[in-house]
């Protein structure tokens, strides 16, 4: 990330961050116990899914994330995340729709 990418709530740093540095353990620290993710309609709650999808569909296939752009969601505790994904996996512009709760990622929708 360069240093004209915008300051990332923290457990979204921690999503960017681990998926960068292939750090499974760390990747699942940024979710809540519940964490919910829906990968274009393919959903997953709770740890052992979210570990689950890392393996067959972020760190597994080599995701790299580059931030580019955060945007307020519609309400004070969603952010919207810009990025480019690589590697080998899907390629090209994403938007992950967060909400946090308690400081951890809630619920991800990637669009």
């Amino acid at each position: 990330m360069t240093d004209t990418t915008p300051d990332l709530p923290p457990a979204v740093r921690t999503l960017v961050d681990a998926t960068n540095a292939g750090d499974s353990a760390r990747f699942l620290t940024a979710f809540t116990d519940d964490g919910f993710l829906d990968d274009w309609g393919r959903q997953f709650r709770g740890h052992d899914e979210l570990a689950s999808w890392d393996r067959t569909d972020n760190i597994g296939k080599r995701a790299r994330f580059e931030v580019t752009g955060l945007r307020d969601g519609s309400t004070p505790d969603e952010v919207l995340l810009d990025l480019t994904v690589s590697g080998d996996g899907y390629n090209g512009p994403a938007t992950f729709t967060i909400l946090l709760r308690d400081g951890l990622i809630a619920s991800l929708v990637i669009s």
